[in-house]
């Protein structure tokens, strides 16, 4: 390890993880492009972590320091390494299909000098690549690595957004993966439902081990699943529990009472109770746990909205009845009035007729009289 004053994490396009490299530079700041040899030969990083001094490094290892800040004809072999990535990444995917591969691309990278090119995929079973090496050696002309990663880098590189709102944790700040055992979800009292418990990359989530810690520390105050409770009103069996409300579910052939964790360690303890146990109804009615005061808040809310809903149909029921009797009303009162000049010219027509055929009766016999 040459004696330098600092070193500095660089993060290098395509991994997450950072390699440690010394320097005598100190004005290198985090986002900062650097030069640096690595076994693959020269690469292009950038500094992910502040400068730190190199009396704080603890490591055996020893530290390869950085060239230089790029210059103007490293970065022209950047942007063009970059292009022929994209070049590379169609001539393998040609191939690929041409072979019947069960292979799924996901980029390709160029060392800086362009003497090496490192391409990365997924696949669900080991795949025999020794063909394709053959044809893209003489379509690239460099040395060539095939990387198959698990389905949890694949997430990583892809990125997304986990059933939390949030993006995933693996493309955010996650560089290293634990196992994550279905034993975390029994652990937290989690439906053991695999699906709901997966996340983008179809593993159990990472966030399992987050919260795991303080689960196994608050399980230290509850009683064992399956203990006796003996109670006044007979033995019950603690059948659940909900470690967040700090509420236990006893059982018997007859009922089930649900308590605070304070009221059933004092039962195990042989203190009895200054009240009797309450049924699930019972703390609705008298206010209960938190969860079901809740409960009763909200079907309390849904009784009154139905009945709202009911009476806002009844007054409009009444409203539109009566808006159409006076419409009624008003087509019979126009139909009286239409009607009322027919019968009118009817009996003006039947005066004159009755007074036509009396003048012609008349005219008649003053004729035969003549």
């Amino acid at each position: 390890m040459e004696d330098k004053s600092y070193f500095v994490g660089i993060r290098f396009q395509g991994s997450s993880k950072s390699y440690y490299f010394s320097t005598d530079m100190d004005d290198l700041e985090i986002g900062d492009l650097v030069v640096v040899e690595t076994v693959a030969g020269l690469e292009m990083g950038t500094v992910c972590t502040r400068l730190m001094d190199q009396s704080l490094y603890k490591s055996q290892l020893d530290l390869k320091p950085i060239l230089r800040k790029p210059d103007k004809d490293d970065l022209d072999d950047h942007a063009f390494n970059l292009e022929e990535s994209k070049r590379a990444i169609k001539i393998a995917e040609r191939e690929i299909k041409n072979l019947g591969l069960g292979m799924n691309l996901l980029e390709a990278n160029y060392t800086l000098d362009g003497s090496k090119v490192t391409i990365t995929y997924t696949a669900d079973e080991r795949v025999d690549f020794r063909e394709l090496l053959k044809i893209l050696a003489t379509h690239l002309h460099c040395r060539i690595e095939l990387r198959q990663i698990v389905a949890r880098d694949k997430a990583k590189h892809v990125g997304g957004i986990g059933t939390c709102g949030l993006p995933l944790c693996c493309s955010t700040f996650l560089n290293n993966f634990e196992g994550v055992s279905i034993s975390r979800a029994k652990n937290q009292m989690l439906t053991l439902n695999v699906p709901k418990l997966s996340g983008a990359c179809g593993k159990l989530m990472c966030c399992l081990l987050y919260e795991d810690d303080m689960y196994t520390d608050a399980k230290k105050e509850f009683p064992r699943m399956g203990s006796i409770v003996h109670t006044d009103e007979g033995d019950f069996t603690i059948t659940g529990m909900n470690i967040l409300s700090r509420q236990i579910k006893l059982s018997n052939s007859d009922t089930v009472r649900f308590l605070d964790l304070e009221e059933v360690n004092d039962l195990l303890k042989g203190i009895k109770r200054s009240k009797p146990l309450l049924s699930e109804k019972e703390k609705k009615e008298e206010g209960g746990s938190s969860f079901l005061k809740a409960e009763a808040i909200s079907h309390y809310d849904n009784q009154n909205q139905k009945q709202n809903n009911q009476n806002n149909r009844q007054q409009n029921d009444n409203r539109n009845r009566q808006q159409n009797r006076q419409n009624n009303n008003g087509n019979q009162q126009n139909k009286n009035n239409a009607n009322q000049p027919n019968r009118n010219n009817g009996e003006s027509n039947h005066r004159n007729r009755h007074r036509h055929r009396h003048n012609r009766g008349s005219g008649n016999s003053q004729n035969r009289d003549n």
